[in-house]
């Protein structure tokens, strides 16, 4: 395994993070302890959730199957970094239970301390960002958060590059470290970050984790399971939609990758860990296979010849026309 820095902090993380969202209703309980021991063996050691993962048993459903996994062996905890998140709705009525206000922020990071059975959350993210809430309030909650003990560093996810900027100015203000991380989708197929997300954030010092590097399974060969009947099972719903839209360019994809001589899921997750200033990829594996499958990219440097195609088949967003002056200059 590769670990490296999480942005400017002291803290190293795996190039690769467990995912879990699929944990409930997708993976059940004994099968993700399995994938939480078996990522834990690789060298995986940054572990992924949020309060809202397992809804479709319940929200909160995915941290208590992570708690209960610690619990069967307590030494666990200090070879894992633990991430979750905060801000989106835990129920359909209530009125104070979402957002970013300093009240959840403080009640939803004590609930998810006690579904994960642990003492403190390494990386407690902000799921979205929320507007109706000021970053004086956002800050003073996370700082309290961090002076208890019960939270080490924190992160966003899902934030507009602006949003990481002010964010960092409001948390300068008051002397706190502010955000180490943003989470993001970003793959061949979604580019729009590299104009204005992933400059900020390296601007800031954030390390930067990537979701869906497959798009969901569209860049993991879905054209070869759709023939073996099997892309129902390998590929999540975005996917199969985007196929509708995108099937020429797959096809060229998979039919390039083949050419190098290289698995589309390990040519895809290959471009995304080589891209400047990545720390890591979530992956959201169903079995230990799928684990297998995307360390097998940690050790492709892919061709230039091969990068120089894919940005024909996938263009930057701005390429060949006025773009920003950022990253892709």
């Amino acid at each position: 395994m590769i670990y490296t820095q999480l942005g400017r902090t002291g803290l190293r993380v795996s190039r690769l993070a467990l995912g879990t969202v699929n944990i409930g209703g997708r993976v059940e309980e004994p099968e993700a302890h399995r994938l939480l021991d078996h990522a834990l063996q690789r060298g995986i050691n940054l572990v992924d959730t949020a309060n809202t993962y397992g809804w479709r048993v319940h929200k909160g459903h995915t941290e208590e199957v992570i708690g209960r996994w610690l619990a069967k062996n307590p030494s666990r905890r200090d070879e894992v970094v633990l991430a979750t998140k905060v801000g989106d709705p835990m129920s359909d009525h209530g009125l104070n239970d979402h957002g970013l206000s300093a009240r959840n922020i403080v009640a939803s990071c004590e609930a998810s301390l006690r579904r994960l059975g642990t003492d403190w959350i390494d990386l407690y993210q902000m799921h979205h960002l929320d507007r109706t809430v000021g970053w004086d309030e956002v800050w003073q909650a996370m700082d309290l958060l961090v002076t208890q003990g019960k939270v080490r560093y924190v992160g966003s996810s899902n934030f507009a590059g602006w949003d990481i900027a002010t964010a960092q100015a409001a948390a300068q203000r008051r002397n706190s470290l502010g955000l180490v991380s943003e989470q993001f989708v970003y793959n061949l197929v979604t580019r729009y970050t590299e104009l204005e997300v992933i400059p900020a954030a390296q601007a800031h010092g954030l390390g930067l984790l990537v979701w869906s590097p497959l798009h969901g399974g569209l860049l993991g060969g879905v054209l070869r399971k759709l023939a073996t009947n099997s892309a129902v099972k390998s590929a999540q719903g975005r996917a199969l939609e985007a196929l509708d839209a995108q099937r020429d360019t797959i096809e060229a994809y998979e039919k390039l990758c083949a050419e190098y001589g290289l698995d589309p899921a390990v040519v895809g997750m290959a471009w995304t860990l080589s891209r400047p200033g990545v720390t890591a990829a979530v992956i959201g594996p169903r079995t230990e296979q799928h684990i297998d499958g995307a360390l097998e990219a940690l050790d492709h440097t892919l061709p230039t010849s091969l990068l120089a195609e894919l940005d024909r088949l996938f263009p930057p967003i701005g390429k060949g026309g006025p773009a920003p002056d950022c990253w892709l200059s």
